[in-house]
């Protein structure tokens, strides 16, 4: 739990620096706002009203200072079914609900499974977001006067070049600011903000989802609440993290859990649809200066005020400005040395990266990439582990007793190879099976412990078992049956 003192530094530690990075963020939220609503299929509005609810409401109870949340396309495209199917009133509530999900999430502390993930995994995550965020701008570069290039290239070079001169202003917003005015001045007809979609001129109101409240109604919202739910606790968990490493500072996962929760189930209530932490503007937020809650607040914040009241002005910045920023964050957030690291890292860890990447640029979902990448991190390290087993034995000078030493852990990876070390036809009266130096970590484990004395004993021996540590007798003595009536029965049973 964050103390009152710090919570008070995380807001006004930085006023100057989270305000202009926040001012930056808002007016790259606002075409990315649009283009997610038409993802979904729903009015602009909907989009822009969700980013600034999102915005505000995680600045003030999440657990990630720093990081950018608004509506995303992760979230937007698993509510492209229901909007066609059932209208706008059912993602309201679907959203409501996965807000309700995400915060009992948090209270169960599901954020703290982000351990699980490992470095390969974010490694190939940001990839993977990088190259969709680049390749999310090539329509605005596909089909367009040769003159949109010539302002991307313009922009390229003042994002780049301009903080040689002073860093006391965002080069992105500098970027904004010449591009637009030049736009205008000159006239230059390129495509702008405006041809996004109608920016709304209201303030969004309290409503409450108009459909009936029976079972049947959550049974249809349901299944989208809850992929939003986890697409977006896993996109803002991996960008938590990501934005710890980039500050140096750490995050609370399960409030960010809850703050998620928080911000989603307030924008159903005022037209809004889910979203989840941007990856592409947390780093655009970081990158213009950005450290505090003040930064997402003031995103939010700027974007209500600029689409309700500047929006003529808004509508006019050329989209060749937004584009140029967005290939700097995509070029700033690959991880250019991974590449270089493919020959140097362990094989199996390039492999995850790579699998990560791949998965999800091929399926767009963050979601089935991270999983993928997940379970072949677990195969891979059950892997590792197995091959550190190892079983020897000695007999004695008269031959009538022998001995095993177990060596490594014992679990349903290395099971097979700990009854293949056994010659159970070998003629004996004793047979000893020291574990002192292995330890017996689940149900696989014990049942081939308990195989291998039956084994024994159907063949004449006496077994006798030692070595056992405290946490290795914990479970067989839970679990084993070898010593049990009618054990042969029940081991053959399965």
């Amino acid at each position: 739990m964050t103390s009152l003192t710090a919570y008070r530094a995380q807001w006004f530690g930085n006023v100057r620096g989270d305000l202009l990075a926040g001012l930056v963020v808002a007016l790259a939220l606002i075409p990315e706002a649009i283009a997610f609503s038409i993802i979904a299929g729903v009015d602009p509005k909907i989009g822009l009203y969700a980013s600034f609810s999102i915005a505000v409401v995680t600045a003030i109870a999440g657990g990630r200072p720093g990081m950018i949340s608004a509506a995303t396309a992760a979230t937007a495209v698993l509510m492209v079914t229901l909007v066609r199917d059932h209208g706008l009133q059912y993602l309201l509530a679907a959203t409501v609900l996965a807000g309700i999900l995400q915060i009992g999430m948090g209270m169960f502390k599901l954020g703290n499974l982000m351990r699980f993930v490992s470095r390969s995994v974010m490694t190939g995550f940001v990839n993977a977001l990088a190259i969709l965020i680049f390749l999310a701008q090539i329509p605005e570069l596909t089909g367009v006067p040769l003159l949109t290039y010539v302002l991307v290239a313009a922009g390229l070079g003042i994002i780049y070049l301009f903080p040689m001169l002073t860093k006391a202003i965002p080069s992105p917003l500098v970027c904004i600011v010449v591009l637009t005015v030049l736009s205008i001045a000159l006239g230059f007809d390129v495509r702008t903000v405006g041809d996004m979609g109608e920016l709304p001129s209201t303030l969004p109101v309290f409503l409450i989802p108009d459909i009936p409240i029976n079972l049947d109604t959550l049974m249809i919202i349901l299944p989208y609440s809850a992929a939003v739910a986890v697409v977006g606790l896993l996109e803002s968990l991996m960008t938590a993290q990501i934005v710890d490493d980039l500050t140096d500072t750490p995050s609370d996962k399960n409030q960010e859990c809850i703050g998620q929760g928080l911000a989603n189930t307030a924008t159903g209530f005022i037209g809004g649809m889910a979203g989840c932490a941007m990856i592409g503007q947390s780093i655009i937020n970081v990158k213009s200066g950005g450290r505090g809650r003040l930064s997402c607040f003031a995103a939010g914040v700027f974007l209500l005020f600029m689409i309700v009241v500047l929006g003529d002005l808004v509508a006019r910045i050329p989209m060749a400005a937004l584009v140029a920023i967005m290939i700097m964050v995509s070029i700033g957030t690959f991880s250019w040395s991974s590449i270089l690291n493919l020959r140097t890292h362990p094989r199996s860890s390039s492999i995850v990266m790579l699998a990560t990447v791949v998965t999800v640029v091929y399926t767009h979902n963050l979601a089935i990439g991270v999983l993928v990448g997940v379970l072949l991190s677990g195969i891979f390290f059950a892997w590792k582990i197995a091959q550190l087993f190892a079983v020897r034995s000695e007999i004695s000078e008269d031959g009538r007793h022998r001995t095993y030493v177990i060596e490594g852990q014992l679990f349903f990876a290395s099971a097979d190879d700990f009854m293949a070390a056994f010659n159970f036809k070998e003629v004996l009266e004793t047979v000893t099976i020291d574990v002192s130096r292995a330890h017996i970590w689940d149900i696989s484990s014990v049942a081939a412990l308990d195989m291998a004395v039956l084994k024994f004993r159907r063949e004449g021996a006496t077994v006798e078992i030692v070595g056992l540590n405290e946490a290795s007798e914990t479970i067989v003595d839970k679990l084993a049956v070898h010593d049990k009536p009618g054990a042969i029965d029940k081991l053959m049973a399965h």
